[in-house]
């Protein structure tokens, strides 16, 4: 077991973690000191009081929303200083600093939105910061704006976000990538822990379901400081649902319908809180069969189903908080592999014919049954997660443990026998204190690390089984300086990996391995407060990343990606320098947001076909053979928003972004990273047509332009990618809350998506190069088409006493 990996240096500092979680535990049990905080909120023009306002305490995780009246009350809190959240669609958000000791009271007035940037708070360096405090760049998406968005998958819809992109395939697949780095450079946090899952794999998604997900935050550029390897490119930070108020039981029910694939999704949750005794559970499922497009008709094995269930159970009290978390998520996605009829160009599906493999055209049915090839993934996992306010501070404890179990399944005689069988074990562990005020100092220090255990169980095999180890030790500090806040930090990274050794009818598959990386990193940044209007920000990170198993060990077929891939155990770590530049203005009438990075990276590990001494490629297994070579590059690019706001009910909002990834010293066919995402400029003209209505609430429309310009800056060595044209998609969106009584009892959204049906490739689609349509000599399959989606949720909030 790989337990038996850990070092007795590692262990004791666990032991030590153990006993101080114990000695808090039985210290908070006995402590009673406790308050509340109480007030009435209203509209600051006619002193209106406004209902359905969140009021929410970021430090604590906890929340309520006001009532008929306008009135909010939260209990059991600690007396502490701490920061209070209250916010609006359609209003500016406050966010102050309250004292608990000497304040059970507090009222408000809201100002209606315009072009002003709303105060966020999000997760900085050393523990809850403003963003406009924070010098590394921050995208929050919140959860009116997921609502909103319509999309096929969480990574679809959060990259609709300036400077953040995917790579598909198909609808139900999506790799998250930000400013043109993705795979194992994206490091993604849930439940207060890293998600492990097979994240080497171009077809493996992210296994989370996007039901139970309230707000995202995306750190771009490199996050190694706080989050270790894998963090090199940047970090998605998925928030959970605050817990709700005391002595109330909130419930849910979301439906989703799209015409395209018809996919159907549903989602219920119930939560409450009694007396500090907080729980929330959820179950969701999801399917939708074959997408189409105009060029393409229905796209044979793009179908997909999925399951997912949550539970949290714990206690909020004035001690802080202990939480238990326990999810599960299935999915079965077809694997598309494009194959097709020489003469008509329709797709070829296998069928099972008396005990042989035979081939049919493919029909285009609408049916939501699984279709060989398919990959079945399921992952389990349990994560406590723990905060206990001490002196001045806060000392949060996080424990996980996560399952990943992947299969694919390739016979169409037999159906349900696994080729491909990964099944990965990763425990987690975090662990850090945060000093609140240290004459005007806040800092941060801790340790966090996990240990992996992978093996294969099927028949066929890609990588080897391993056993891996990464200790993570960092210290933060930040300060306050008149008009100037300035952070930083430093972290040191260990990672051990061993690759075991398999001998398959004779000839070693696999050579036995240990490879051990290490790496220094930092961050260095201030923000300069101009005046009320005006910021500007710089910053100066340090990442680091070690070469996954894929990269060091891998030698079979990627049957997902159509290629054979041979690893390099020589591999050195990433380690890249980045430089952040912004400034951001805002006024009644308009905002303005504008951001400069430049990314050094030494030793780029990327993917390339191989070829032999005449220049032909190489081909095992029937497919193209491809190996991991490493190379110096830049990246860099620019990110740039824009707000007009010319009257109240009014937003036009544009946004543009831009990447340019290029390897040093390279010829000119192999000068661009693989990968790139193209130029894309966002444009989105929304009208609020009701506000604070009696029968509908905040009703809008909304018209959407999505353009990708061409790309030109492609790895066109080895014939590995190709130019991708450029194109333009039309989205139209309208939406409202249903109230009676002053209460929302639904929410409704409506959208159509590429209302012009365009038919287009996006350049980090892995389908762009599928098989050539004989019949049309366009290569590749295209994205989906036109598609119209209705959006329902109903919420229901009892009163326990």
């Amino acid at each position: 077991m790989f337990f038996n990996l850990l070092t007795s240096k590692y262990m004791k500092t666990i032991k030590i973690l153990m006993l101080m979680f114990a000695i808090n535990i039985t210290h908070f049990a006995f402590a009673d000191e406790r308050t509340s905080i109480s007030g009435t909120i209203v509209d600051d023009i006619d002193n209106s009081p406004l209902v359905g306002v969140t009021v929410y305490l970021p430090d604590l995780k906890i929340g309520t929303s006001t009532d008929i009246n306008g009135f909010y009350e939260i209990k059991n809190l600690p007396l502490i200083t701490t920061v209070i959240q209250v916010s609006y669609l359609g209003h500016q958000t406050i966010i102050e600093s309250v004292d608990l000791k000497t304040t059970s009271q507090k009222n408000f007035r809201l100002k209606e939105n315009n072009a002003m940037l709303n105060e966020v708070v999000v997760v900085g360096l050393t523990g809850n910061s403003l963003i406009r405090q924070t010098p590394s760049p921050i995208t929050v998406v919140s959860n009116s704006t997921l609502q909103q968005t319509t999309s096929t998958n969480l990574i679809d819809a959060l990259a609709k976000q300036p400077g953040v992109s995917q790579i598909t395939t198909g609808s139900g697949i999506s790799k998250p990538v930000i400013r043109g780095l993705g795979y194992n450079r994206v490091a993604i946090v849930n439940d207060g822990i890293r998600q492990e899952g097979q994240q080497w794999g171009d077809e493996h998604g992210v296994e989370i379901d996007g039901n139970s997900i309230h707000s995202v935050q995306i750190l771009k550029g490199p996050a190694s400081l706080i989050y270790g390897s894998d963090a090199l490119a940047g970090v998605i930070v998925m928030n959970n649902a605050p817990s709700v108020p005391e002595g109330e039981l909130h419930a849910n029910i979301n439906s989703e319908y799209q015409t395209n694939n018809g996919l159907f999704n549903y989602s219920a949750n119930l939560s409450g809180n009694h007396d500090g005794f907080v729980w929330n559970g959820r179950w969701s499922q999801k399917w939708a069969h074959d997408y189409k497009n105009k060029y393409d008709d229905r796209v044979f094995n793009s179908r997909f189903q999925e399951q997912a269930a949550t539970a949290m159970m714990g206690f909020n009290k004035h001690w802080g908080h202990s939480h238990l978390h326990a999810s599960y998520y299935h999915i079965t996605p077809g694997i598309i592999e494009g194959e097709r009829d020489a003469t008509r160009g329709k797709f070829i599906m296998p069928v099972n014919n008396g005990g042989s493999e035979d081939e049919e055209i493919y029909d285009g049915s609408r049916s939501y049954s699984k279709a060989v090839p398919y990959q079945n993934v399921d992952h389990y996992k349990i994560v406590s997660d723990n905060a206990f306010f001490i002196g001045n501070g806060q000392l949060k404890v996080n424990i996980g443990y996560q399952q990943n179990v992947r299969k694919e399944f390739e016979d169409v005689v037999m159906p349900d026998e696994a080729e491909l069988h990964f099944q990965l074990h990763t425990f987690s562990y975090n662990a850090h204190y945060l000093f609140n005020d240290l004459n005007g100092w806040r800092m941060a220090s801790g340790i966090n690390g996990m240990f992996q255990s992978s093996k294969n169980k099927g028949e066929e095999y890609l990588v080897p089984d391993y056993n891996s180890i990464d200790f993570g030790i960092f210290a933060t500090a930040n300060k306050a300086i008149g008009r100037w806040n300035v952070s930083g930090g430093l972290r040191f990274d260990n990672r051990h990996i061993h690759g075991k050794e398999l001998i398959e009818e004779g000839e070693t598959r696999f050579s036995d391995f240990k490879r051990d990386f290490s790496g220094l990193t930092g961050s260095i940044g201030a923000t300069y407060n101009i005046n009320d209007k005006t910021n500007v920000k710089f910053n100066i990170s340090r990442g680091f990343r070690a070469p996954n198993i894929s990269e060091l060990g891998s030698n079979g077929v990627h049957e997902g990606t159509i290629r054979y891939e041979i690893g390099n155990t020589h591999l050195k770590p990433e380690k890249s320098l980045q430089f952040d530049l912004s400034a951001d203005y805002s006024s009644k009438w308009i905002s303005l947001q504008a951001a400069l990075f430049a990314n050094k990276i030494d030793d780029y590990i990327f993917l390339h076909k191989l070829s032999d001494e005449d220049g032909n490629e190489i081909i095992m297994d029937d497919v193209p053979t491809f190996g991991f070579s490493q190379s110096n590059a830049w990246v860099y690019g620019t990110e740039l928003i824009v707000d007009i706001h010319p009257w109240e009910p009014l937003h036009f909002e544009n946004s543009f972004a831009f990447v340019n990834a290029i390897r040093s010293n390279a010829s000119h066919d192999d000068k661009y990273l693989p990968f790139t995402p193209a130029p894309r400029w966002n444009a989105n003209l929304k009208y609020d047509i009701i506000r604070h209505g009696i029968l509908f609430d905040n009703l809008f429309v909304a018209l959407e332009t999505e353009t990708c310009f061409r790309q030109n800056h492609f790895f066109a060595a080895y014939e590995t990618e190709t130019s991708t044209p450029s194109y333009t998609l039309l989205n139209i969106s309208a939406g409202t809350d249903i109230l009676n009584k002053g209460r929302k009892v639904a929410s409704v959204v409506i959208a159509a998506n590429n209302v012009t049906d365009c038919a287009y490739q996006n350049h980090l689609s892995r389908l762009k190069y599928a098989d050539v349509n004989q019949a049309t000599g366009r290569r590749g399959v295209f994205n989906m088409g036109r598609n119209f989606i209705i959006k329902v949720a109903i919420p229901f909030n009892i009163k326990l006493h």
